[in-house]
């Protein structure tokens, strides 16, 4: 998602690369049945989480739906800076 987003405002002006990302992501929401506002907020709940045990990159994450015949993957690609020594508010 956050690639869509610096490819809009302007990392790759390629137009035709735009297009075809914008089609992707309407097709995955279209055949699932879910909206671009819920997956943000999977997103922001994914980072809530991942932060507790983790630093993460959250300006370089990638969370997407792929679907395939008769299935649907949350695909989440997060840069990892280092792992904390013990969970925030962890038992």
């Amino acid at each position: 998602m956050l690639d869509l987003i610096a490819k809009v405002f302007g990392r790759d002006s390629s137009s035709a690369v735009i297009a075809k990302e914008r089609l992707r992501l309407v097709l995955v929401h279209d055949r699932t049945n879910v909206s671009p506002q819920f997956l943000e907020s999977l997103k922001e709940d994914l980072i809530a989480v991942i932060s507790r045990y983790m630093e993460i990159e959250t300006d370089s994450m990638d969370v997407t739906l792929q679907s395939g015949e008769n299935q649907v993957a949350l695909v989440a690609n997060i840069p990892v800076r280092r792992m904390k020594r013990a969970a925030v508010g962890g038992p």
